[in-house]
C-alpha cells in the first residue's frame, strides 16, 4: 500500500519539498510507493514571492509563477488549491480542510510559511492599511494606489524597501517609516544603514527611523494620520505594514506540537516536529531556537526532510544567512557576521560618500579569515567574500585590501579557480561548484543551459556572477570560447545587439527581444537597448515604446538631486552665450527660486525644479532659443572651450568657433556612456583637452587630435591619435571614431577602459579610423551622419506633445506637487535642508 504524503502549504518552500520529493523518487524507481497530496490557501499554486516587486514593472502571475509545465498532472500529485487545511488530529492522522476535505496522512509536512506582522496598535486595520505578502495583496494596493497621492511603509527591512519602490513606482509621494534607528537593521550596521538612507532619500522617498507608531486616525490632507510616541504625525492615504513575519504555526498550536516559547514550530536536524510522523519546513519550523525568514534555509530544510523520509539521512545544521539584493537601485550586501560580534573581531572600514560607497569588512583578530561584510552602494565583492567566509580561505592580502578599489590598492577577485569543488556558489538550491563544473563537463556550455540544469542563479540571484565566472573559467579551460552575454535575457553581447537592431531594423525593445530574446528584461538589456535604438535611430526617448526603458535621468529628460528636485542644464555650445541669453537664465532661475552654479563644462545649471515645473521651465528656455543639454543622458554632454585665437594673444585657431561645430554637430547622441569634449586654442591647454573623452587641442597647422581621456575617480590622459588636422579630416576622424566607439563598446563604458581593452588598442582604432582597414569608414561617416540630420531638441519635443507633458507629474491621478521639498538659504541662494532643519521648518 502506497504511503501518503500530505504537505500543508504550496509556497516556495513547500513546492521545492515536491520537486525534491519528486525528483528522488523517479531517480530510484519508488514513486508508485508513494501518493502525495498538496494543499494550497492560495487560488493558485506557487509562485516568485522574492521576485513580488516584479509585479509592479508589468511582470504576471505566469511570470513569477515556479511550477513548470503540467507538473502536478506529469508527477501524478493531487493539488487542492484555494483551500487552507485547518486542523490536524495526529490520533487518526487525518487533516480537515477549509472546503470540508478529511484527507489521511501517513507523513505530513507543514510548509505553512509565515505571515507579516501587523503592529496592534489602534486604526491598523482601517481601509486601505495593506500587508505586502501575496499577488492578491498587490492587486489590491495596486487599486487603491490609482486613486490616491501618498503612502507609508510601515518597516524599513528587506521587503519595506521593495514595498516602498512599488509605491514609487505607482508615482505616490513615499515614506518609509521604521521603528530600529536605521534601515535594514538585522543586515547593516550604521555606517551602511546611514548611506543606505541617504541613496534611497535621493530617490524621493522620506525615510523615518525611531518612529514607534501609536495610532492610525484620520488625516486632514490625506486620509490617515499615523501619530507616533515622539508626538510627531505623518498623513498619509495608504499604509503598507512590513514590520517582519511571524510563523505559521496555529495548526501546530491546536494538535499541540511543542512550539517556541515565542512561536515556531520546534524541530530537530531531521526537520520533524515533536511527532514523528510530522514535519516542518520554512519559515513556519524553529531550529535550534532561530526562525530562518530567507528562502535558501527552506530550500535546504526541504531537502534534508525528502532525504530523511527516503533514506533517514537528512541533516539540517543551520543556514547562511548571507544576501545580497538591489534595493530601490541600490546594491545592499550582508555577509556573515556583519555586525563584529564574534570573539577578538576586527573591522575595516571603506568609505567614498562621492560615490556613495560603503563597505565594512569584519576578520578574526589575526585578519587572516573573513567573518562578515557590509556593503552598500557597490556589491561587487559579494560573491568573493562571501565564499572566503563560507569555505575559510585564508586572506592572501593586508584585509582592507579585499574593499578598496582597484585604484586605491584593492586586491581583484580570487577568481572561481581558488575554490573547492565542495563550496557552495547556489545556498538556494545547494548547488556547489562540483556540480556546475560536472553540468558544464556534461555539455551546459551557455549560462542559461547551466541555470536550467542545476537550478544555481534561479531563486534569489545572489550567485549569478559567480556562477558566470564558474562556466567561463571552466569553458576557458576547456579550450571553449567564453561567451559575453548581456545579461539572462539575451544571449548576445551589446556589440551583437547594436549590430542585429542596425541590420534587421528593430525599433523597439520588444521586437528585439521577440526575434533574439526572452522574457520580461530586466535592469541591465532594458537601459542598453535603449542607448542602442537611440544611437542608431534617434527616436524621441518619451516615445511610448521606449519611455519604459529608461532610467529615472532620461525619463524626466533632467537629473534627480538628493532631495527629489532636478535640475535643469541648458545647452550652451562652447561655453559661447550672448547677454541676453544670460538675462534669460537669471530670469527663470528668479521666478522658480532655483539655485544657479557656473559647471566646469562651461554651462549653468539650475537646480531645484520640482517635476511639475519642468515643462514651465523649459518653455521658457526654448522660447528664448535654448536647447536641452542632455546633461541627464548617456550622450555627448558639453564641448568645454578656451578663447583661442580670437581673443588670447596665445591662441593659434579659433577654439570657440571649432568647439560651437563639434558640440552643434555631436549634441544628443546618445553612446554606451556618458561623452565629454574639449578644444584648446594652444598647448597651454585651458580648456583642459586631454582629459577628455575628445580632446582637440590648435597647432600652427591646425588640430591634434587627442581621445579616450576622462576624469572622474579613475582618471586618464588622453592618447594622441592624429597631429595638424585640417577641420575637414578632424571631423571626418571624431566620427569614425565615435560610431566605432558605439558599435563595439559594452554597456556603460567609457572610452577610457573601451580603449584599455580593445584587442590592438590605440593602434587598431588608428588603422580604422586613419587608413579604414576595415573598409567601413564611409559606412560609419553615414551613420553618423544620419544621426546629426535627424537630430530634433528633446525638449522642444517634449512640449509640443500633450501626450507626453502628462508624465511630469508628481502624482499619477492628481495635479498636486510634492509639498515635502524644503528649502534653506545658504550665500544668498537655496539648498536642501538638512533633516534637522526639515525637522525645525515643519515644526515652525
Amino acid at each position: 500500500m502506497a504511503t501518503k504524503i500530505v504537505v500543508v502549504g504550496n509556497g516556495m518552500v513547500g513546492h521545492k519539498y515536491l520537486e525534491t520529493l519528486c525528483q528522488q523518487l523517479a531517480a530510484s524507481g519508488r514513486r508508485a510507493d508513494y501518493e502525495i497530496i498538496s494543499f494550497c490557501e492560495e487560488p493558485r499554486p506557487a509562485y516568485d514571492r522574492v521576485q513580488l516587486s516584479a509585479w509592479f514593472s508589468g511582470a504576471t502571475a505566469k511570470d513569477l509563477s515556479l511550477v513548470e509545465g503540467d507538473f502536478f498532472a506529469a508527477n501524478d500529485i493531487t493539488l487542492h488549491l484555494n483551500d487552507a487545511v485547518v486542523s490536524i488530529d495526529r490520533a487518526t492522522r487525518t487533516v480537515q480542510s477549509r472546503q470540508g476535505l478529511s484527507v489521511a496522512y501517513d507523513k505530513l509536512v507543514l510548509a505553512t510559511g509565515s505571515y507579516p506582522f501587523v503592529p496592534p496598535f489602534p486604526g491598523h486595520d482601517r481601509q486601505d492599511c495593506f500587508v505586502y505578502r501575496t499577488i492578491e495583496d498587490l492587486e489590491a494596493i495596486t487599486e487603491a494606489g490609482s486613486r490616491c497621492r501618498v503612502g507609508a511603509v510601515v518597516g524599513g527591512g528587506l521587503l519595506g524597501l521593495e514595498a516602498a519602490k512599488a509605491l514609487k513606482d505607482m508615482g505616490l509621494q513615499t515614506h518609509v517609516v521604521e521603528f530600529a534607528p536605521r534601515l535594514m537593521a538585522v543586515q547593516v550596521d550604521d555606517g551602511g544603514g546611514a548611506l543606505l538612507r541617504g541613496k534611497i532619500e535621493d530617490l524621493g522617498v522620506r525615510v523615518h527611523t525611531g518612529k514607534n507608531t501609536q495610532q492610525i486616525v484620520d488625516g486632514e490632507s490625506c486620509k490617515h494620520r499615523m501619530e507616533f510616541a515622539d508626538g510627531e504625525t505623518l498623513e498619509t492615504d495608504i499604509v503598507l505594514f512590513s514590520a517582519g513575519i511571524r510563523p505559521q504555526d496555529a495548526l501546530a498550536r491546536d494538535c499541540a506540537l511543542a512550539i517556541g516559547e515565542r512561536g515556531g514550530i520546534v524541530i530537530d536536524n531531521a526537520c520533524l516536529s515533536s511527532d514523528p510522523d510530522i514535519y516542518a519546513i520554512g519559515e513556519c519550523a524553529l531550529w535550534n531556537q532561530q526562525i530562518f525568514g530567507l528562502v535558501a534555509p527552506g530550500y535546504e530544510m526541504a531537502r534534508v526532510a525528502v532525504s530523511h523520509l527516503l533514506d533517514g539521512e537528512g541533516q539540517f545544521t543551520g543556514a547562511d544567512m548571507s544576501t545580497k539584493l538591489k534595493l530601490m537601485g541600490v546594491d545592499v550586501a550582508s555577509i556573515g557576521d556583519a555586525h563584529a560580534r564574534s570573539q577578538g573581531a576586527r573591522s575595516c572600514i571603506y568609505v567614498n560618500d562621492h560615490a556613495g560607497v560603503y563597505k565594512k569588512l569584519v576578520t578574526d583578530a589575526a585578519g587572516k579569515q573573513v567573518l562578515g561584510a557590509v556593503l552598500v552602494g557597490d556589491a561587487s565583492e559579494y560573491g568573493n567574500l562571501l565564499q572566503m567566509a563560507l569555505n575559510g580561505i585564508a586572506i592572501p592580502c593586508p584585509p582592507e585590501q579585499l574593499i578598496l578599489p582597484a585604484s586605491e590598492g584593492g586586491t581583484p577577485a580570487l577568481g572561481a579557480d581558488a575554490l573547492p569543488d565542495t563550496a557552495t556558489i547556489c545556498s538556494c538550491n545547494n548547488v556547489t561548484k562540483g556540480d556546475l563544473c560536472g553540468a558544464i563537463a556534461a555539455g551546459c556550455t551557455q549560462l542559461g543551459e547551466l541555470k536550467s540544469g542545476t537550478r544555481a542563479g534561479t531563486s534569489c540571484g545572489g550567485c549569478a556572477v559567480l556562477v558566470k565566472n564558474v562556466l567561463d573559467g571552466e569553458l576557458e579551460k576547456m579550450g571553449v570560447e567564453v561567451n559575453n552575454h548581456l545579461c539572462e535575457h539575451f544571449a548576445h553581447s551589446r556589440q551583437e545587439l547594436e549590430h542585429l537592431v542596425r541590420f534587421e531594423k528593430h525599433r523597439s525593445f520588444q521586437s528585439l527581444r521577440d526575434a533574439h530574446g526572452q522574457g520580461l528584461g530586466c535592469d541591465i538589456c532594458k537601459p542598453a537597448v535603449a542607448s542602442i535604438l537611440a544611437s542608431t535611430w534617434n527616436e524621441h526617448v518619451l516615445q511610448p515604446h521606449l519611455a519604459p526603458l529608461q532610467d529615472t535621468n532620461d525619463y524626466f529628460m533632467a537629473n534627480m538631486q538628493k532631495d527629489g528636485t532636478y535640475s535643469v542644464v541648458p545647452r550652451v555650445p562652447g561655453g559661447e552665450i550672448t547677454p541676453d541669453k544670460l538675462i534669460v537664465l537669471g530670469q527663470v532661475a528668479k521666478k522658480y527660486k532655483l539655485y544657479t552654479k557656473i559647471t566646469g563644462g562651461q554651462r549653468i545649471d539650475l537646480f531645484g525644479a520640482q517635476v511639475h515645473e519642468l515643462p514651465l521651465i523649459w518653455r521658457e528656455l526654448v522660447d528664448a532659443g535654448f536647447e536641452s543639454g542632455h546633461a541627464y543622458g548617456k550622450a555627448v554632454r558639453t564641448v568645454k572651450s578656451c578663447v583661442g585665437s580670437t581673443w588670447c594673444r596665445y591662441g593659434q585657431q579659433d577654439s570657440v568657433g571649432m568647439s560651437i561645430l563639434l558640440e552643434e554637430r555631436y549634441r544628443g547622441i546618445r553612446a554606451p556612456h556618458k561623452l565629454k569634449f574639449a578644444v584648446s586654442g594652444c598647448t597651454r591647454e585651458c580648456a583642459e583637452a586631454q582629459c577628455k573623452d575628445i580632446g582637440v587641442i590648435a597647432t600652427e597647422r591646425g588640430w591634434n587630435l587627442y581621445v579616450a581621456g576622462n576624469g572622474g575617480m579613475k582618471p586618464r590622459h588622453a592618447d594622441l591619435f592624429a597631429t595638424d588636422l585640417d577641420d575637414e579630416t578632424l571631423i571626418r576622424y571624431i566620427d569614425r571614431f565615435l560610431m566605432l566607439y558605439i558599435r563595439t563598446a559594452d554597456r556603460l563604458q567609457r572610452t577610457a577602459r573601451w580603449l584599455e581593452e580593445l584587442d590592438g588598442g590605440l593602434d587598431y582604432v588608428q588603422a580604422v579610423v586613419m587608413e579604414d582597414s576595415l573598409g567601413i569608414g564611409a559606412e560609419l561617416e553615414a551613420q553618423m551622419q544620419s544621426l546629426v540630420d535627424s537630430y530634433e531638441c528633446e525638449w522642444k519635443k517634449t512640449l509640443e506633445d500633450e501626450a507626453k507633458l502628462k508624465r511630469f507629474r508628481h502624482f499619477v491621478n492628481s495635479t498636486d506637487i510634492d509639498r515635502n521639498v524644503l528649502f534653506v538659504q545658504e550665500r544668498g541662494q537655496i539648498r536642501p535642508a538638512t533633516e534637522d532643519e526639515r525637522k525645525a521648518l515643519e515644526a515652525a
